[in-house]
């Protein structure tokens, strides 16, 4: 067996979707020299993705703050005038393709650092760490992510696609659990720090999605920090003088997009039978203080109350799996209610920005957002989740404020109306059965759910469909015909669920309220009654 052997640069390991739509595995270098040519990432998950589409930006972000498209010097530091990195993303913008020259020359002069297997410098590993939990391959595998005590009775897996991985897909799984790891291994150091999860693990991962791959990396390639101010230069993990081994180590928060894109969250070392990766090891790695981490540029954000007079601080905030993304459109992109919005939001939002605006504000915009859920304390993985939204590019600038109100508005009614079937749904309970009993089930949460699902299309059609240009009465008109729809959806249910109440909702029963005197008759609930003050809620949602 080689002691050097796999190199990421010319080897096939980067899973991509064709344009005919087929999946093929391309080396690093092909994935950037030919992202048009892609209509995206196609990895086993889309947290894997993001891991890759990570890796891939760390290059990009790296090449062009040192080179133009020409392949000739000229760095944008921090102190240069945002102007400079405006036009560099420009040109590549315009280009419609990745320049060969600069990524090549560069990616020679450090290609002995993509070897998945070397005896000093692995990819994205540290030979120290050999002496880290051991882990099999089941646990390296997302799809899986099986340790010894903790077995999956279905998966995707059986037999040794269980217990080794190819070398391709050992590349893939690294960068993923660098990022998402959860927090059962234990450290070999005493009195060291808890790292958490992965630091991909402790955000609202969001990202610009474009037509192909090319577009996508130029989308999230943010060459001024939350849209206004060019990075420190970019140092990644690879052309550090001596890779960092030291576990659990408190480093401070990122000034260069490079370094926060290769963040080591993990010690990490692969183990390998014949051609097979068959396990690794693992050591808690690089970690830094979560609280107003502005350096990272794909994350949802959420405000922590100051005490007294102090000032806000704000935690990246880890999307709900249960939620639709829609539903977080105010936290996301309103920046009016006093929230913050994504570093990838805002950079999307700068070059719509002016008379001579980049990107046509007349085009779509596809935002995803992806991530784990984890069990308790994120000891371990018990999902993967993923959800997009498309809308017009022009609902972020000033042009469509008033409109980024409007949704937010409509957001919030529907909210209402989710309220109203709920409590329809728990009257129901009450109408047929004891009030105590009837609190227990989990009806009300269930139409909720229910509301939502039915709403989320009719919701994302509208969203899609609205030209933030609209004003007047045009706007006023299409603001109605979706209320209409809400309260007609809403309605629905809402019969729908006195149809299923049984006999026993619809003769009903006198319930007393607790502590009333014994002269108060109570309140009479069956299926026809709470079906009214049913539809006298929803009316109040949509009252001037």
């Amino acid at each position: 067996m080689k002691e050097v052997e796999f190199n990421l640069l010319d080897e096939p390991w980067v899973r991509v979707l064709c344009i005919d739509c087929t999946v093929r595995e391309v080396s690093l270098t092909d994935a950037l020299l030919y992202a048009h040519e892609y209509k995206g990432l196609a990895g086993e998950l889309p947290t894997q993705d993001v891991a890759v589409l990570r890796l891939l930006l760390a290059v990009l972000h790296t090449v062009f703050s040192r080179v133009d498209v020409q392949g000739e010097n000229a760095p944008i530091s921090a102190g240069a005038e945002p102007d400079l990195a405006l036009d560099r993303w420009e040109s590549l913008w315009r280009l419609k393709h990745f320049p060969v020259q600069p990524i090549t020359t560069y990616l020679e002069k450090w290609h002995e650092r993509f070897w998945l297997f070397h005896p000093e410098r692995p990819f994205w590993q540290v030979p120290q760490a050999k002496i880290g939990t051991a882990y099999s391959a089941a646990k390296l595998n997302g799809e899986i992510s099986e340790s010894s005590n903790k077995l999956r009775m279905f998966t995707a897996y059986s037999g040794t696609g269980k217990s080794e991985l190819s070398y391709a897909q050992a590349a893939r799984w690294l960068l993923y659990v660098n990022g998402f790891d959860d927090t059962s291994a234990k450290p070999k150091g005493k009195g060291l720090p808890s790292t958490g999860a992965g630091w991909l693990g402790k955000l609202g991962l969001i990202l610009a999605q474009g037509n192909t791959l090319f577009e996508t990396l130029m989308l999230n390639l943010v060459m001024l920090k939350d849209g206004e101010q060019p990075w420190q230069p970019p140092l990644p993990c690879w052309e550090l003088p001596e890779a960092r081994s030291a576990e659990r180590t408190e480093i401070p928060q990122p000034d260069d997009l490079a370094a926060l894109l290769t963040l080591q969250s993990r010690r990490l070392l692969l183990h390998r039978e014949g051609e097979k990766v068959t396990g690794y090891t693992l050591l808690g790695g690089d970690f830094f203080e979560r609280e107003n981490a502005f350096c990272e540029q794909m994350t949802v954000w959420r405000a922590v109350p100051a005490p007294k007079n102090g000032p806000v601080t704000y935690l990246p905030k880890r999307h709900d799996p249960a939620k639709q993304f829609w539903r977080e459109f105010p936290s996301v992109f309103l920046q009016e209610s006093g929230g913050r919005r994504p570093g990838v939001v805002r950079w999307v939002e700068e070059l719509t920005r002016s008379n001579d605006a980049i990107l046509d504000r007349k085009t779509l915009i596809r935002f995803q957002i992806t991530g784990v859920g984890y069990g308790d304390k994120d000891f371990f993985v018990t999902d993967t989740f993923s959800d997009s939204l498309t809308f017009h590019t022009a609902l972020l600038d000033e042009l469509g404020r008033r409109w980024r109100q409007k949704i937010t508005d409509e957001i919030d009614r529907c909210g209402k109306l989710a309220q109203a079937v709920g409590s329809l749904a728990r009257n129901l309970d009450i109408a047929a059965s004891d009030p105590d009993r009837a609190s227990k089930k989990n009806s009300a949460n269930a139409a909720r759910e229910q509301f939502y699902f039915r709403l989320d299309q009719p919701f994302r059609r509208w969203l899609c469909d609205i030209d933030p240009a609209w004003d007047g009465e045009t706007a006023e008109e299409y603001v109605r015909q979706w209320r209409a729809d809400a309260k007609r959806i809403a309605q629905t249910l809402g019969r729908q669920l006195v149809d299923q109440s049984g006999n026993a909702a619809f003769i009903g029963r006198m319930i007393q309220s607790s502590g009333s005197k014994a002269s108060d008759k109570g309140t009479y609930y069956s299926a026809s009654k709470v079906y009214n003050w049913f539809l006298a809620d929803v009316n109040r949602v949509y009252q001037k």
